[in-house]
């Protein structure tokens, strides 16, 4: 047991032992070696694939980006188009209803004017019948007031006619010349 306690002191525990660090080295180089062989290209790969992946990702965005920046300006040209031709429908609406506004107003005009004209034609007729009526009625009060007078009856028809005629001829100069005198 001392021996080995002395062998223990002897040995320097910091300088490693020349086997140990050969068979170190020689593993550190079969791992290096397996290492840039297998792993790296391994790792290059999947470095190369995630920039691609990356760079394909930022062009997608690039390109999403701008065909929504063309697709935001083609909205407001069309939306421009829109507005400029809703102002174009309203504007020509409001000409149209007040055209139809005019030509109703022309129509509603042209029937008042023709219900008045025809109110006056009624009133026309009217009065010529009431006149007529008037004349018959005062011919056969005048015809029977002459027959008192005159003391004959005036029952015959081309008599009276006559007689109811002249009457009234005078009753009508007598009127024109009354009319023009005032």
């Amino acid at each position: 047991m001392l021996k080995t306690q002395v062998v223990l002191a002897s040995e320097n525990p910091i300088v490693p032992n020349i086997s140990e660090l050969i068979l170190g080295i020689v593993a550190f180089l079969i791992l290096l070696f397996l290492l840039k062989k297998y792993v790296v290209p391994r790792f290059e790969k999947a470095y190369e694939e995630r920039a691609q992946k990356i760079e394909g990702g930022i062009e997608k965005a690039e390109k999403a980006q701008a065909e929504a920046e063309k697709a935001l300006s083609e909205y407001k040209a069309q939306l421009a188009d829109a507005r400029s031709e809703a102002a174009k429908i309203r504007d020509d609406a409001r000409l149209e209803a007040e055209q139809i506004k005019a030509e109703l107003r022309e129509q509603a005009e042209a029937e008042s004017q023709r219900i008045v004209a025809q109110g006056h034609a009624q009133l026309q007729a009217q009065k010529a019948q009431i006149v007529a009526e008037l004349r018959a009625e005062m011919g056969r009060n005048a015809v029977e007031l002459a027959g008192r007078i005159v003391g004959e009856s005036l029952e015959d028809e081309a008599r009276r006619r006559g007689t109811v005629d002249r009457f009234l001829a005078e009753l009508d100069t007598a009127g024109a010349t009354n009319g023009a005198g005032k």
